[in-house]
């Protein structure tokens, strides 16, 4: 699994404009997350004087027409609480459009035309991962990478190892490793942050961070809706390339991760790689035992009917990718030796929730009334929505004799901080 530098793309102290180019421009992820964050980045003053934002894609659209679009798709990602009229109409007057091909040379003339000599370049690959090698190659040939350049690479980075090991090729063949960013946005959830505070911050859980005190971790990320307009991507990933190899490893890679000598990007992806090189391979006959894959079909979704995988646009009738996966893996080392961890992912669920969660070992012996059922302590991380920590302790009933029942210490993280918390990707395009 790539690794993914947590350093913002742009340093505070280069005040230069930036010519943000994003490949992919007029697509999904461009309209739900990466306009609407960069809006928000543009409205905290946190864009350099002059920067522009282009979008790139195979449209014939113009300038006009995107904004159009970013007005039309992308407004109505924003949260309505900090969209300001004027300031929305600022952040337009930073776009702009050029129609290009990515796989077409012939193209990449007009890409060079519309970037200014003065400006720090920035390229944000929002597009499937075999375009990656073919963009590189294009922009290194028209001679649009400067030795300042940014690349900012969207997972997933291939499709399999060799994939992935090709795509690296030829990024650091033009991008050395400082200038290059493998984006998981999970990474910047205030949440996800916040379990390192948690592991590292407070003493009292370290001790008990490992076998024999912990005996499993669960790590769930359902999703109520569908692959939507996604379909001719998710159906060459499904769940397990596009959420089980990068959103719940970097979780698994946290939770079990040993304290880093400090919080720079390299000793924390140093300790992070410990812990994916420790994970058993399974052999066939683990496959078998120990996973689950499968797809949702047409139902009823908080009251409304919905579609079944198979009859979503883009999506071939013979198709079996999978829209739900459920695993239990396992770490090789003296920490987790034994401790399962079980992750599960799927579109379509009941309820959109991910969420973390740690249970520790059972009281070897109980000394209470029989009346009292003893349940594992637990700690339950909800990261989406409603962000909160739970820690389930067992507590005496009042009256009469020693009857247990478990209660939770809350912390809830949306009450406790009255300040506005930045959404992921606006971390991931922070300057």
């Amino acid at each position: 699994m790539p690794s993914t530098r947590s350093s913002p793309v742009l340093r505070r102290a280069d005040a230069r404009p930036l010519d943000l180019v994003v490949f992919g421009g007029a697509g999904d992820l461009s309209a739900r997350k990466l306009l609407p964050s960069l809006y928000m980045i543009h409205r905290d003053g946190n864009l350099p004087d002059g920067t522009r934002i282009i979008g790139v894609g195979r449209h014939p659209w113009d300038r006009e027409a995107f904004t159009r679009f970013a007005d039309e798709s992308a407004q109505p990602f924003v949260d309505a609480r900090y969209l300001d009229a004027a300031r929305w109409q600022d952040f337009l007057q930073r776009l702009d459009y050029v129609r290009l091909d990515a796989s077409q040379p012939s193209d990449y003339p007009a890409l060079s035309a519309a970037l200014r000599e003065e400006a720090l370049r920035v390229y944000y690959m929002a597009m499937p991962p075999g375009l990656f090698a073919a963009t590189c190659d294009n922009l290194a040939g028209h001679g649009l990478i400067a030795s300042d350049t940014r690349l900012v690479l969207e997972k997933p980075l291939g499709v399999d190892l060799a994939s992935a090991i090709a795509i690296s090729e030829v990024v650091t063949r033009y991008f050395s490793e400082a200038r290059t960013y493998r984006i998981d946005h999970y990474l910047g959830k205030e949440t996800v942050q916040n379990l390192m505070a948690l592991r590292f911050g407070n003493s009292i859980f370290e001790p008990l961070w490992r076998t024999p005190f912990v005996s499993s971790v669960q790590i769930t990320v359902a999703e109520t809706v569908g692959v939507g307009s996604r379909g001719g991507f998710y159906d060459e990933a499904g769940a397990m390339r596009d959420m089980v190899q990068n959103h719940l490893l970097q979780l698994v890679s946290i939770l079990a991760m040993e304290p880093p000598a400090s919080l720079d990007s390299d000793s924390v992806r140093d300790e992070k790689l410990k812990v994916l090189r420790s994970l058993r391979p399974m052999s066939p006959e683990d496959v078998r035992r120990n996973t689950v894959r499968g797809r949702y079909t047409a139902g009823a979704i908080a009251g409304e009917l919905v579609r079944g995988y198979l009859q979503e646009d883009g999506i071939p009738a013979d198709s079996r990718t999978e829209t739900f996966v459920a695993m239990r893996a396992e770490l090789g080392t003296w920490r987790w030796n034994k401790v399962p961890f079980y992750l599960r992912t799927g579109k379509r669920m009941q309820e959109r929730v991910t969420e973390v969660v740690v249970q520790f070992a059972e009281v070897p012996h109980s000394i209470f009334d029989a009346g009292s059922t003893l349940q594992p302590n637990r700690m339950v991380i909800r990261l989406q929505p409603a962000e909160s920590v739970r820690l389930t302790l067992m507590v005496k009933q009042p009256g009469e004799g020693m009857k247990l029942k478990p209660l939770s210490l809350a912390l809830d993280l949306d009450s406790a901080f009255t300040t506005r918390r930045a959404e992921a990707y606006e971390r991931c395009c922070s300057t």
